[in-house]
C-alpha cells in the first residue's frame, strides 16, 4: 500500500513540476523561446540529417540488390569517394595500376563460374535532334547484357544485340527523359536519328531507369550505345572500365571472384605474394565502404546538435535560476509544511526537463518536415529512423536535467527560516 501511495506522489510531483515548467514558459517568453530555439536546433540536426542518411543509405542498398545479391564488379582502382585527379604517383596510386581492358572482360566471361559479364564506360556529350540539341547528356558504352542487370525498363522497340556490338552499329537506347526532351513536341523516338559526339545514331528503344538515389523512375537524360561503338566514337578518358560480373546460379559469389583473380593474376604475370593491381568489390564491401563515409556526417551532425543543446541548457539554467529567486518564499513555506530536499529537488529536476522536452518535441516537428521535403521534392526516400527520436528525446530530457541540476541544488539548499522571511 505504501509503495502505491509512493508512486502516486511522486506521479503528483511529476505533473506538478510540468504545470510549473509550462507556467515559467508563458512567464518568461523571451528566455523560453530561447531555450527551446536551441533544443529544438539541436533535436532538427539529428531528425533531418539521420533521416536523409538513412535514406540514401537505403537508396544505395537497392541499387546494389538490383544488380543481383551475387553481382560483384571488376575495377582498376576502388576507394569510395576517392577524387581522381592528375596528381603524382604518390598521391594517385591508381596511376600504376594497368587498365581494365575489353579483352579481359572477355577472358571473364568465358571462365566456368561465370554466368554473364557487363562492360561499362560513360562519357557526356552534346545530343542533337533537328533543332533541339542539349549540352552534358550522359552516354553510356555497355555491352547487350546491361538491361538485365538492373538497368530498367524497357519501354517500347528493343535492345542493341551482339551483333550490333561485334560491327560498331550507330544505335541507341535512350531513356523517356532523353526522348521527351529531345522532342518536345511528342511523338514516338523509335526511328529518329540523333547526333551523338557529332555521329548520326538510330533510336531503337526507349526504356525507364529504375528507381534510386538519384533517379526516380526517370532520372536525368540518358543514352546507352554499344560498348564497341562507344569506344570507336566518343571522346572520354579511357582506361576505366567498369566489369560487372553475374556468377552463374549453382556457384557462389565467392567462387566466381576466386576464378577471377586466379585469371587476371595469372593474365598480368603476378608472381605469388604481390598484391593484386586491380580490385574486386562486391555488393557488401561496396556497402560497408560507403556506410564508413557516412560516419563523418554523424560526426557533423553530432557537432552541430550539441551547440545547440549547449545554447538551450545555458537558457535552462538562467530560467530556472530566475525561477528560484521568485519562489524562494514559496519553497520555504513548503519546507516548512515537512517537503523534503529531495522532493524539491526533484520538483525542479521536472520542469527542467520539461522545458528541454518541449524543445526536443519542436525540433522533431521541424526535422519531420525537412525529411518530408527531402523525400517530396528531391531523388532522396528520407526516412526518420526509430533511433533518432529515442536520441532526441534521451538528449533532450539529459540536457534538461544536467543544467538544470544546478538551480535544482540551488533551491534545495535553501535555508527554510531565510526563505519564509524573504520578500
Amino acid at each position: 500500500m505504501k509503495s502505491t501511495l509512493g508512486r502516486g506522489n511522486l506521479l503528483a510531483r511529476g505533473w506538478e513540476g510540468v504545470t510549473l515548467a509550462l507556467g515559467a514558459v508563458r512567464a518568461n517568453k523571451t528566455r523560453a523561446a530561447l531555450t527551446i530555439l536551441g533544443i529544438a536546433i539541436g533535436v532538427m540536426v539529428v531528425i533531418a540529417m539521420a533521416s536523409t542518411i538513412t535514406g540514401i543509405q537505403n537508396s544505395v542498398s537497392d541499387i546494389v540488390n538490383r544488380a543481383g545479391p551475387k553481382t560483384f564488379y571488376v575495377m582498376r582502382y576502388f576507394q569510395a569517394g576517392i577524387n581522381i585527379s592528375d596528381g603524382s604517383d604518390e598521391m594517385s596510386p591508381w596511376r600504376r595500376r594497368p587498365k581494365i581492358t575489353r579483352e579481359e572482360a572477355e577472358l571473364i566471361r568465358r571462365l566456368p563460374g561465370v554466368g554473364d559479364v557487363n562492360v561499362r564506360e560513360n562519357a557526356n556529350s552534346r545530343v542533337a535532334y533537328g533543332t533541339t540539341s542539349i549540352d552534358n547528356i550522359g552516354i553510356n558504352g555497355m555491352d547487350p547484357s546491361w538491361l538485365g542487370m538492373g538497368g530498367g525498363l524497357l519501354l517500347s522497340g528493343r535492345n542493341f544485340n551482339a551483333t550490333d556490338d561485334a560491327s560498331a552499329a550507330f544505335v541507341a537506347v535512350v531513356n523517356d527523359k532523353a526522348a521527351t526532351a529531345l522532342m518536345p513536341a511528342g511523338g514516338d523516338a523509335l526511328g529518329k536519328v540523333i547526333k551523338v559526339f557529332g555521329v548520326p545514331f538510330t533510336i531503337i528503344g526507349v526504356y525507364q531507369d529504375p528507381a534510386g538515389l538519384f533517379q526516380d523512375g526517370g532520372g536525368s537524360p540518358s543514352i546507352v550505345i554499344p560498348h564497341e561503338t562507344f569506344v570507336r566514337t566518343a571522346d572520354f578518358v579511357r582506361g576505366w572500365v567498369n566489369v560487372a560480373v553475374v556468377p552463374r546460379a549453382d556457384v557462389s559469389q565467392g567462387t566466381a571472384m576466386d576464378q577471377v583473380t586466379s585469371a587476371l593474376r595469372t593474365r598480368r604475370g603476378l608472381k605469388p605474394g604481390q598484391e593484386n593491381n586491380f580490385d574486386l568489390v562486391s555488393g557488401d564491401k561496396f556497402l560497408e565502404k560507403f556506410n564508413s563515409m557516412t560516419q563523418g556526417f554523424f560526426l557533423v551532425m553530432l557537432a552541430l546538435s550539441s551547440v545547440g543543446l549547449m545554447v538551450g541548457g545555458v537558457g535552462v539554467v538562467a530560467i530556472m535560476m530566475i525561477s528560484v529567486t521568485e519562489r524562494t518564499r514559496e519553497i520555504g513555506v513548503r519546507m516548512a509544511l515537512g517537503a523534503t530536499r529531495g522532493e524539491i529537488l526533484f520538483q525542479f529536476l521536472v520542469e527542467a526537463a520539461t522545458l528541454t522536452l518541449i524543445g526536443g518535441i519542436c525540433g522533431m516537428l521541424m526535422g519531420a518536415m525537412i525529411a518530408y521535403g527531402v523525400n517530396r521534392f528531391t531523388p532522396i526516400p528520407a526516412s526518420i529512423p526509430l533511433w533518432s527520436v529515442a536520441a532526441a528525446i534521451i538528449a533532450s530530457a539529459i540536457t534538461g536535467i544536467f543544467f538544470g541540476l544546478y538551480p535544482a541544488n540551488r533551491a534545495a539548499g535553501l535555508d527554510p527560516v531565510e526563505a519564509l522571511r524573504y520578500e
